[in-house]
């Protein structure tokens, strides 16, 4: 994260040198992203609305319009909107499902907007002119590394996993591969869904199971706070066992700032990235420098030496 975003910062303040009589005409700017239905989205519409609030005092020529969608089909249709309406000069977009936005996008693209994609890739590559992203297998592999760390041969793990998706298949893969060879025993993996209810069912499950459990990986903060509840209900809670979540939850980064032993890191999957890509696609009007191309931001370890950093207390997430 911090390294793409001192990137686009510098592009940024590169571009505040630029005079008045080399400033283009206005730009409006779509931005399109799901309706939030659970907490990481939420976040990422917090951090959407402040990152319009900051670039249009900071570019009163930048008009960004912030849409969001409850489902693809009114995706599309707002994205007919941006362009008819609107005639936007860019459009950031992170899209409901790859597939039935594809289409739609590339139709913006044959408008003349450019084009930046946040998190799901499109079905078909080369529309996006800019794609912007967290790093999946980092996640997971960052994940493992911390557990390798606290872990020895023997121990037991057992891993609840997300929405079975590319996503989740990535962090998956990265992370068995970074386990290989430890000795760390993987008792069982299951999909809790990103899901705070069925991360606590997933783990009800896990206990009732395995008597002998050392660490979890729960892979998202959703999820991890499932799994915590599950452990003090079977009053688990107090046996050294640690869980090791991701995304930068605000809740958790608190909890990892006072030293909960319990979860003592986390993995940032930022909500934020909608900001940076917002930040992106104006310096690709702003700055004299080149800023077309692939962010992909770090899977950054929270521990409490740096969680401050990461913590938002007015976000919802």
């Amino acid at each position: 994260m911090t390294k793409l975003f001192n990137i686009s910062a510098l592009a940024l303040a590169g571009a505040m040198g630029l005079t008045t009589a080399a400033a283009a005409a206005d730009i409006t700017i779509g931005v399109s992203y799901p309706t939030p239905t659970h907490a990481w989205a939420s976040g990422m519409n917090w951090h959407a609305e402040q990152a319009e609030k900051r670039l249009e005092a900071l570019y009163p020529d930048v008009d960004l319009v912030l849409v969001n969608s409850p489902d693809p089909a009114s995706q599309a249709s707002a994205l007919e909107d941006l362009v008819s309406v609107h005639q936007i000069d860019a459009l950031v977009v992170l899209p409901f499902e790859s597939e039935p936005l594809t289409d739609p996008v590339l139709n913006v693209k044959k408008s003349g907007a450019l084009i930046t994609v946040v998190d799901r890739g499109l079905s078909q590559p080369g529309i996006e002119d800019i794609y912007v992203a967290g790093n999946n297998p980092e996640l997971g592999r960052v994940s493992a590394q911390y557990m390798k760390t606290r872990l020895k041969e023997g121990d037991n793990i057992v891993i609840l996993r997300g929405i079975p998706t590319l996503i989740d298949n990535e962090r998956f893969d990265a992370f068995m591969a970074e386990m290989e060879g430890s000795g760390v025993n993987v008792l069982d993996h299951k999909h809790a869904n990103w899901n705070r209810d069925d991360g606590f069912e997933v783990m009800q499950d896990f206990l009732s199971r395995f008597p002998d459990i050392d660490a979890v990986w729960a892979q998202d903060d959703d999820i991890a706070i499932g799994v915590v509840a599950a452990l003090k209900q079977a009053g688990r809670d107090g046996d050294g066992m640690f869980v090791v979540g991701g995304a930068g939850m605000k809740e958790t980064i608190k909890s990892i700032m006072d030293g909960d032993e319990l979860i003592p890191v986390d993995v940032l999957y930022p909500p934020s990235m909608i900001a940076t890509a917002m930040d992106v696609t104006v310096a690709a009007f702003k700055s004299n420098g080149p800023v077309a191309g692939r962010y992909i931001l770090g899977a950054t370890l929270i521990t409490p030496e740096n969680a401050e950093s990461f913590y938002f207390p007015d976000s919802p997430f």
